[in-house]
């Protein structure tokens, strides 16, 4: 097993421990190439030591909990070994913090918002910059507000000081992300914890975007700057096996009734009366995701002996090289701050645009002719987008109406690119080169779209059945 040597670890090293890292993949002119992976917003590919300690879990895998047999004594002690590990790793103190482990941050999240019990007048207050998992939950549940941003898309926190102010003591929830998919901010969530709480309300924070790249301190309970609740995906995290996490108060979640119901979150049952459980089991409906859990904890102990820090600095050096190439191509616009010395506030996040040619035909051309990986469209956050294109209301409900129509074809959206721990320079200059071939119309592919999902491919291309590569 590869072991990781101190705190003064490498990209390079780090690098070393993407699994999958020198996948060839082919591309339209019959060569092949190392996969260039730029799309470590969505998912991120699994730390080899996390395969690798999947694999020496999976003998010894079993039932947790109530199982006698030395494998459950063993899979039990695994999973609450995770469960202090994940608390840990965001500042929670297990012995008055729950982390409730479920499938990933939008699951968290919903299952936050079917806990709270909301009354009749009561706000939730977010912003525009939201992920959808991040904001269609709440909308049921109460009054959403949402904050209004900065000419640039980041938060404007006078707003939120604003919004709280006139909304005057209704606010039951500040929903707000740790750092937006599309273009990379960082909203100063302690300084928002503060104002929510001066307010009387509490504050939820998704970390699905923010976790793998920024050390998290919820702070202590109770704390006037500290963070009540917060969610995060362990795909995003180098451990792609299915979970993830909702962290916040045990008093919290010891009150009132689960939102699954099932095995494993009662004490008792009659055929008149039920018990619950204590959290977190109370909110762990069902046979848990084990080796989920299990991976997770295991890349968190990758990142911590890397470092949080050393995370960060490299990343925040990728951004910067990368703002100040793409700076530089004539017909590039980047959404969000294009500033190379302005990191501290934003992650190795970039949405732009290539003047005259469709998202998702750049999308395509740098996979096809690439063989570098990106996303397209509007990332899972459209209120954000439409803002950003500043997309007129006749405009959206024309692209509306076609769409409703199955027809995608003309959906505004932006390309993105984005970083993690184990990319380098040298992957930023394989992306700047094929988007300078793309703005001097050097295409060896003649694009055609399918309507219904708004994709490019090559017309000439021949298709490659995708069996041969990986099949189950």
């Amino acid at each position: 097993m590869d072991r990781l040597p101190n705190r003064a670890q490498t990209a390079q090293a780090l690098r070393q421990q993407i699994v999958g890292i020198d996948q060839m993949t082919p591309l339209l002119d019959g060569t092949k190439r190392p996969y260039i992976y730029l799309d470590n917003a969505a998912s991120t590919p699994a730390f080899r030591r996390v395969q690798d300690k999947v694999d020496e879990f999976l003998v010894w895998y079993s039932s947790v909990h109530r199982g006698t047999g030395f494998k459950s004594l063993v899979a039990t002690h695994a999973y609450e070994q995770a469960r202090e590990i994940v608390a840990r790793f965001v500042g929670a103190d297990p012995k008055v913090h729950a982390v409730i482990f479920g499938k990933n941050t939008t699951e968290a999240i919903n299952k936050l918002a079917n806990r709270i019990e909301f009354q009749p007048g009561d706000v939730v207050v977010t912003t525009a910059m939201e992920h959808h998992s991040n904001d269609l939950p709440w909308r049921p549940k109460a009054q959403v507000e949402y904050v209004g941003l900065g000419s640039d898309g980041a938060l404007d926190l006078e707003a939120f000081r604003r919004t709280l102010k006139h909304l005057c003591g209704r606010v039951k929830l500040v929903a707000v992300t740790g750092a937006s998919n599309v273009s990379g901010f960082v909203p100063p969530i302690h300084d928002m914890a503060e104002l929510a709480h001066e307010h009387g309300a509490l504050i939820v924070v998704d970390c699905a975007q923010l976790a793998p790249h920024r050390a998290i301190d919820m702070g202590p309970l109770g704390g006037p700057r500290s963070l009540d609740f917060v969610t995060l995906s362990a795909h995003k995290m180098y451990a792609p096996f299915g979970s993830g996490a909702l962290i916040g108060p045990l008093e919290f979640f010891a009150k009132g009734a689960p939102d699954y119901r099932g095995g494993g979150t009662i004490d008792i049952v009659t055929l008149d009366e039920v018990h619950w459980a204590d959290p977190p089991e109370r909110d762990e409906a069902g046979s848990p995701n084990v080796v989920g859990a299990v991976a997770l904890a295991s890349s968190i102990r990758v990142l911590t002996e890397v470092g949080m820090d050393a995370v960060a600095a490299h990343e925040m050096d990728l951004t910067r090289y990368a703002l100040l190439a793409l700076n530089q191509l004539d017909g590039i616009k980047i959404y969000g701050s294009c500033d190379p010395e302005r990191l501290e506030d934003r992650l190795g996040v970039i949405a732009f645009a290539v003047k005259g040619m469709p998202h998702g035909k750049v999308a395509a051309i740098l996979g096809f002719e690439g063989g570098i990986g990106v996303r397209n469209g509007c990332f899972c956050a459209h209120p954000y987008l439409l803002r950003l294109l500043g997309v007129s209301d006749a405009a959206f409900h024309a692209y509306r109406d076609r769409v409703l129509q199955h027809d995608r074809s003309g959906l505004p959206g932006l390309v993105r690119a984005s970083f993690g721990c184990y990319n380098t320079q040298e992957e930023i200059d394989a992306l700047v080169e094929v988007l300078q071939r793309i703005l001097h119309g050097d295409i060896r592919g003649e694009y055609v779209i399918d309507r219904a999902s708004g994709q490019y491919a090559p017309r000439s291309y021949d298709p490659i059945t995708l069996g041969e590569y990986f099949a189950i």
